[in-house]
């Protein structure tokens, strides 16, 4: 029972990692494109304008007008900043898919808190305005946070080893 309850939590924390490392590369991949696109002297704003199109944003959606604002906020300066928060939030996505992948108490423990952290503006972005893509993220991160509870509050205690 006890081998089949750990290799059921095992497939779990997996599918979470997988989640995780899903999330950091997708973040490192944006910043890395915004790089890319900045250095080659392309507009911004024409690209990200390009691109709601293909992902059929309509023109006359709140969604629109503040990814094009951002874009045309987006200096040098800015860009760099975004692209070090890209990559320390993909870094982080990174270590806890590790920790996660490999079972660690700490990495259990790092995926409730950074859930639990994005719940309270999940639900305020939901009572905003309520849309399927806000409530299948809000599922997922509570579903996500509360499984690392169980898994917590399921452990446990180790051993105290004398050194």
């Amino acid at each position: 029972m006890l081998a089949a309850s750990r290799l059921h939590s095992r497939g779990g924390l997996r599918a979470v990692a997988l989640l995780e490392f899903t999330k950091g590369l997708l973040v490192l991949l944006i910043g890395f494109g915004l790089i890319s696109l900045a250095r080659r002297g392309m507009d911004l704003e024409d690209v990200v304008e390009s691109l709601l199109y293909v992902l059929h944003v309509h023109p006359h959606r709140h969604l629109w007008d503040v990814f094009l604002r951002a874009s045309a906020r987006l200096n040098d300066t800015n860009l760099i900043a975004v692209a070090a928060g890209a990559a320390v939030y993909s870094l982080m996505r990174f270590v806890e898919a590790y920790g996660l992948w490999r079972a660690r108490v700490w990495a259990q423990w790092l995926a409730l808190i950074s859930g639990a952290v994005y719940l309270p503006l999940e639900v305020y972005e939901l009572l905003r305005k309520a849309t399927p893509a806000k409530w299948a993220l809000l599922s997922v991160n509570v579903a996500i946070v509360l499984y690392m509870v169980y898994l917590r509050m399921g452990a446990r205690p180790e051993p105290v080893r004398e050194a």
